[in-house]
């Protein structure tokens, strides 16, 4: 690839005021794949004007009848649906995730458009009584121009995840994808003109995070700002967004437990807990990276995770038979590895590390093979989101003691229990502090249902029905009838 490429701004595709770009870097070579531009503070200001005037002028939201925002979001479901090879063939080069996978994540884009096309037109309000000499009607209404801030391990899909319902209620969009990862929101963009989208509606500014998505907190004209991502970057947010009440949806980090009881189907709870940590090579807000098991059968799992990591292949995700793709940057594979090479030191027993990629080709590529330590809950492999391929097992006695360890940490994003006695299962979810808990599976998230954390997971919920409040203002209109 190599090409230079333009950022998508009231409906034409533009270069940076500055004409400065960066590289997009394919994790699995280190090689550079395109040429983007470093939108800043300018450029961002273009966008958000454009998407005030689409939203203040009438061409989109309140002016623009809900079937015929259903009928574009439809029309970019099917689009997607269209190009599903090469949008999954762009978001491997991107970001490293094996193919499969992203195919995977590219049919539930498709998917994403294609539900929320159907909320479009079934957003209502209501009718509160209040007396016989009056009515009052409640309705809804969409927030504004929303800058939306995505995040690099599923570049495509979190980004529908906020497009997508931000869309159908009316609102109007500035979309900063992670530098990392630019690529695929730029797709959308082209999804979205072929879709009949109006000028300046939907608008993709690229950028570094400082300097193109710091200033979408601070303009006046976003109304709301919706972040994925890290939980310090989500702390500066709201900390910046206060100063002007801005209304922000926050999904953060997670230190997710996962819980094997004795009495689980073993063959099950190790593969999807080995799935639920190195699935997406860790780079999953949702990993069950604490790997609680019961001391009855502790030896068994340990060994049965570890001979599942050996026998992951790792590779180019555009390889068939990869199973664990590179880490999407440099950065992130130094960070990742210092986790790994500190844990001994902090007391953690390395059991199992896996072996880098031997194709020549890949010797530059960003590649952590997979580990498995020995822990206690106290140490950072236990408390930091490390967001690689690394899990910690730790061994539990009684549910009183890994209801306290699963609860003992500042996130609170998502549980995985393991476990035949569906009673100990759902008395155990009960008293778990996580959004999202699982029961004999480990990390679906289906569109139709919801997503969001507890503590410092974040603020507010995504997905589902739950996602559109987000972007909904709720007005009451009072008659007097006297």
């Amino acid at each position: 690839m190599a090409e230079n490429l333009k950022m998508y701004i009231d409906g034409a595709w533009v270069d940076a005021r500055s004409g400065d770009t960066f590289d997009s870097i394919d994790p699995a070579t280190g090689e550079v794949l395109a040429r983007v531009p470093r939108g800043v503070t300018d450029d961002v200001g273009d966008a958000v004007a454009a998407a005030r005037r689409a939203f203040d002028d009438g061409s989109w939201g309140t002016a623009v009848a809900e079937r015929d925002r259903a009928q574009i979001l439809l029309r970019m479901a099917q689009l997607v649906t269209e190009q599903r090879q090469e949008l999954a063939e762009l978001e491997v080069r991107d970001c490293g995730k094996p193919i499969a996978d992203a195919f995977g994540d590219i049919d539930e884009v498709a998917f994403m458009f294609e539900y929320y096309a159907g909320w479009a037109t079934k957003i209502a309000g209501d009718i509160p009584p209040v007396g016989p000499d009056a009515m009052s009607l409640v309705v809804k209404e969409p927030v504004g121009v929303c800058g939306l801030i995505v995040p690099w391990n599923y570049p495509m899909l979190m980004a529908a995840q906020k497009v997508a319902p931000a869309l159908a209620t009316g609102c109007t969009v500035v979309l900063k994808p992670a530098e990392q990862t630019p690529l695929s929101a730029l797709r959308m963009a082209v999804i979205a003109e072929q879709a009949g989208l109006p000028a300046g509606v939907f608008n993709v500014v690229t950028g570094l995070g400082p300097e193109a998505g710091a200033p979408m907190l601070t303009h006046p004209g976003v109304d709301k700002i919706s972040f994925t991502g890290s939980k310090a970057t989500g702390t500066m947010i709201q900390r910046t967004c206060a100063d002007q009440l801005k209304r922000v949806t926050l999904e953060l980090g997670g230190k997710s437990p996962n819980i094997i009881f004795g009495d689980a189907d073993l063959e099950q709870a190790i593969e999807g807990s080995a799935l639920g940590v190195f699935g997406n090579q860790g780079e999953v807000c949702s990993a069950g990276s604490r790997v609680f098991v019961h001391r009855s059968v502790y030896d068994d799992v340990l060994q049965g995770m570890s001979d599942f990591a050996a026998g992951m292949k790792l590779g180019s995700g555009l390889d068939p038979d990869t199973t664990m793709g590179p880490l999407v940057s440099a950065v992130q594979r130094d960070r990742v590895q210092g986790y790994i090479d500190a844990g001994p030191a902090e007391g953690a027993n390395l059991v199992y590390s896996g072996q880098r990629p031997d194709d020549p080709a890949l010797a530059n590529g960003f590649f952590v093979p997979p580990a498995i330590f020995e822990a206690t809950n106290d140490i950072r492999l236990a408390r930091e989101e490390i967001f690689g391929p690394v899990a910690a097992m730790i061994p539990f006695s009684d549910v009183d003691e890994v209801v306290r360890l699963s609860n003992d940490t500042e996130y609170g994003l998502a549980a995985a229990i393991w476990s035949r006695d569906i009673g100990l299962a759902l008395r155990t979810a009960k008293a778990v502090k996580a959004g999202v808990v699982w029961v004999n599976d480990s990390q679906p998230a289906p569109s139709e249902a919801m997503w969001g954390g507890y503590k410092q997971s974040g603020i507010g919920r995504e997905l589902g029905p739950y996602a559109l409040d987000a972007y909904l203002e709720s007005k009451q209109i009072y008659i007097n009838l006297s």
